[in-house]
């Protein structure tokens, strides 16, 4: 594999918690260009690198790229998709949005798009995936870029150092002990690093498949709120406690990026997050290449507990430049740049987790020996419609699949954030996020 002639990951690193916007990023320009709206991840960098020699060179169409922080990309694209203002033709968007985008009449359907296109095989998207982008009404909305779980990173050396081993599928206290086993193992190293930055999608993602394992929910079917029951509250206690005696040091503003920061540069012994991460850790100019276990999500009460997401790209209804558009999506979800990624920035780097034929690729599988495997497990394993003990009124893993999250997840999480850095307790933060809970399953309740 050749070097990453970009900078490395540390470039990519630094990169991912900075804004870095493409020129030309409002609406308009000439009729082949289009306007691309991304979150700032270490793959859609690599995209935006390769754009203009490749997908540009090949079609003629220039993609004006704005490149954002996850919240802040968030935010950016639920007010132009919402308000049809048709500012970026393309954007980011997950399964979260997917189908809610899509009842709203904001999205177009890609069915007729992908059934001309010969050469992107929508049959060879992962089955999960796949669903999660389809809409009530049977149509498909958005394209995968890649596509993730999550699990346990782990530096096997310093477990190894230690006498201690892993288990293929731990539980929660298992880890918790061997984090505080392993905490100061190497100096300034701490024993695990989970998220702590406020966000639905940054700190609620990794805590709220805690809460489903310890037999906890937001919601039940008939939703009732209960965000300050005893399960709920005993995951958030294990979890604040645990970062708080064994984790990052910042972990109140700690979100992906961060902990990939930590990770590279060895200020963790572990790392419960995204599936994705794997590629970059083992890159081939990553410091800590060759030195990592990877295992299932940590368990309590379920069988499974890892989550399912997907960053895809959908299409603005109100875009006037759709099929130059599809073009875009066909190329950054193609085998195509699979191929393009791995010879040009490594096998491991390729955005994975979307499509069967990746894990038959001998290259990718070569490349990614240490976690190819485990993370393909942990998509097939993944179950939105049954993440806990109970029955929910809605999808959702790492999230629940109502337009009315993002609110109230992020406003829980700052409170459990605070809980993190000190400033309140767990008891008050869940106390207080009961109310903000029980409001919105009014609404549901129709009382």
């Amino acid at each position: 594999m050749k070097s990453f002639r970009y900078g490395g990951l540390a470039a990519a690193v630094l990169l991912a918690t900075t804004a870095c916007a493409g020129a030309g990023g409002g609406g308009g320009g000439s009729d082949n260009s289009i306007n691309v709206l991304m979150v700032n991840n270490p793959q859609m960098q690599d995209l935006q690198k390769l754009a203009a020699e490749n997908f540009t060179k090949d079609t003629g169409i220039t993609v004006n790229f704005t490149v954002l922080p996850e919240n802040d990309v968030r935010d950016k694209i639920s007010q132009d998709f919402s308000s049809q203002a048709g500012q970026y033709d393309v954007a980011t968007i997950s399964n979260y949005e997917t189908p809610i985008y899509a009842k709203n009449g904001w999205l177009t359907p890609l069915d007729d798009y992908f059934a001309k296109d010969t050469g992107f095989d929508q049959d060879d998207i992962l089955e999960p995936i796949r669903q999660s982008l389809t809409a009530a009404d049977g149509k498909v909305y958005a394209e995968p870029f890649y596509g993730e779980s999550s699990f346990l990173m782990y530096r096997k050396d310093v477990l190894d150092a230690k006498g201690l081993t892993m288990p293929e599928k731990p539980t929660w206290q298992q880890v918790a002990d061997i984090a505080a086993q392993v905490d100061g193992a190497q100096p300034g190293m701490k024993g695990i690093c989970l998220r702590g930055q406020p966000g639905w999608g940054q700190l609620m993602a990794p805590l709220t498949t805690v809460v489903n394992t310890f037999g906890g929910t937001w919601f039940t079917k008939d939703w009732q709120a209960q965000v300050n029951a005893p399960e709920f509250k005993e995951a958030t206690k294990f979890y604040v406690d645990l970062v708080r005696a064994h984790g990052e040091a910042g972990a109140p503003q700690a979100g992906f990026a961060e902990c990939l920061n930590n990770m590279t540069q060895g200020k963790v012994a572990m790392w419960y997050d995204a599936t994705v991460a794997a590629g970059l850790l083992e890159a081939d100019d990553s410091p800590v290449k060759g030195k990592l276990g990877f295992a299932q999500a940590p368990v309590v009460e379920t069988e499974s507990s890892a989550w399912l997401y997907t960053w895809a790209f959908g299409i603005q209804k109100a875009s006037k430049k759709a099929d130059n558009a599809w073009k875009f999506v066909s190329w950054a979800s193609g085998k195509g740049y699979e191929e393009l990624v791995g010879k040009n920035l490594g096998w491991s780097k390729v955005p994975d987790g979307k499509r069967s034929s990746t894990y038959q690729r001998p290259e990718y599988l070569a490349a990614g020996s240490s976690f190819a495997k485990q993370a393909e497990a942990a998509i097939a394993g993944a179950k939105p419609t049954d993440p806990g003990v109970q029955e929910r009124p809605v999808s959702g893993i790492q999230f629940v699949g109502i337009p009315e999250f993002t609110d109230l997840g992020t406003q829980v999480s700052q409170k459990i954030s605070a809980a993190i850095a000190g400033s309140t307790t767990v008891d008050a933060a869940l106390d207080e996020s009961q109310a903000l809970a029980e409001t919105v399953a009014k609404k549901y309740r129709g009382n």
